[in-house]
């Protein structure tokens, strides 16, 4: 096992080095490029007018294996690393970021959240049809007053000896409806502060658990976005995920690999927005000549460019970390902070390269536009990110 790990490592620095991918990541990228553009490019646009979640290539997506790429085959993944992780998130996001967020829901938060931290019961019962795509993941940390402050948390898990008795609300829960198994943050012990805080698995048929409205939004519109209700669900001791008041941790240190997924999907919101309006430059003459042909419009696409690639080698050296067992927390603020920067960037000025068209639907670019917004909202907002990276730098 340690010549596996060793051989592994020396794979990944020698990419690091040379900047060249493997045959296997080639075609983890491939297939991933190939499913975007058969099965998410069609009816991409009439999804995010109705809001609606794409069952069906949720469904294929976890047949294909892209559900819990990370995973142990053991317990049902594809035993892919980190790297090929970021590369198929691109590639979905550069067409549906709505799609994409699903994935990275299911892979980042929930499927290695128990992976590295539950036990081999709770992997049998949950991770394996998790990561199999049988079943969907969902992650639920934010609440009404308690967002981007995780220690505030007001829901709570009353211990009752066999079992905890959960109450609360969760606000903005990706895969809220769609979802089969949802991973909860609450608090079991007030007066013990983030000490007190723990993580439970709990099944969406429990008695008590309440779907609410689907919420309307700017982007990512085909994702299914809900607000979740706890009333006297009972929940089994051995669902809780480790020690007692592991809870805090456990989403510190699921939300920093979590980073690394939203950033990956920043980065194809960019260069999918880069590409069209680079395609576009090509095609829309003005004043006699291609558009590509004005220095105004040139220099817009050298800047993307510069800072896309700037983001992928970001998003790929937080990943390489993550696969090395290094500590990637810097590296994952710092990917999804600059990512998800050059996505907002990136995709108001692919509007502007394509002027009028830049503004109606049928031109992808204003979606993509709606959906990069989020990036710099969710799984920690860029403010977060900041805290985050200034913290570490200054510790040294």
């Amino acid at each position: 096992m340690c010549t596996i790990v060793l051989i592994h490592l020396i794979l990944l620095f020698l990419y690091l080095m040379n900047f060249e991918l493997t045959e296997e990541h080639l075609a983890v990228q491939q297939a991933a490029r190939d499913f975007a553009q058969t099965e998410l490019l069609p009816g991409v646009i009439d999804r995010d007018r109705d809001e609606k979640f794409p069952t069906e290539q949720i469904k294929k997506l976890g047949e294909l294996g892209f559900m819990g790429m990370m995973v142990d085959p053991k317990y049902g993944g594809s035993g892919m690393d980190t790297i090929s992780y970021v590369l198929a998130m691109e590639e979905l996001s550069k067409v549906d970021a709505s799609a994409s967020v699903v994935v990275s829901v299911n892979n980042s938060l929930v499927c290695w959240g128990l992976e590295t931290f539950a036990n081999e019961y709770q992997k049998e019962k949950y991770l394996m049809p998790l990561a199999s795509g049988q079943k969907l993941g969902a992650f639920c940390l934010s609440e009404p007053e308690a967002g981007s402050d995780a220690t505030s948390q007001q829901t709570t898990a009353e211990d009752k000896g066999d079992y905890y008795l959960l109450n609360g609300t969760k606000n903005w829960i990706t895969n809220g409806n769609s979802a089969d198994y949802f991973l909860v943050i609450a608090q079991t012990d007030v007066d013990k502060g983030h000490k007190g805080i723990n993580a439970f698995i709990v099944e969406k048929t429990w008695e008590g658990f309440t779907v609410g409205k689907k919420e309307e939004k700017l982007g990512i519109r085909g994702s299914d976005t809900h607000s979740i209700m706890f009333t006297d669900v009972k929940v089994p001791k051995e669902n809780r995920i480790g020690e007692d008041g592991f809870g805090f941790k456990f989403a510190m240190k699921t939300l920093a690999g979590g980073r690394i997924g939203i950033a990956a999907q920043a980065l194809g919101i960019a260069s999918g927005a880069y590409e069209l309006a680079k395609q576009y430059s090509k095609e829309r003459k003005a004043f006699g000549t291609e558009i590509k042909n004005h220095q105004a419009i040139a220099f817009k696409l050298a800047d993307m460019a510069t800072e896309i690639e700037t983001s992928r080698l970001l998003c790929l050296k937080a990943a390489w970390l993550k696969d090395a067992g290094s500590d990637y927390s810097r590296a994952s603020s710092m990917a999804k902070l600059f990512s998800s920067e050059t996505a907002m960037k990136t995709t108001v000025e692919a509007v502007q390269i394509h002027g009028g068209y830049g503004f109606v639907k049928e031109y992808h670019v204003e979606r993509l536009m709606r959906d990069a917004k989020i990036t710099q909202i969710y799984e920690g907002t860029s403010e977060v990110q900041r805290v985050v990276i200034s913290r570490d730098i200054l510790r040294d």
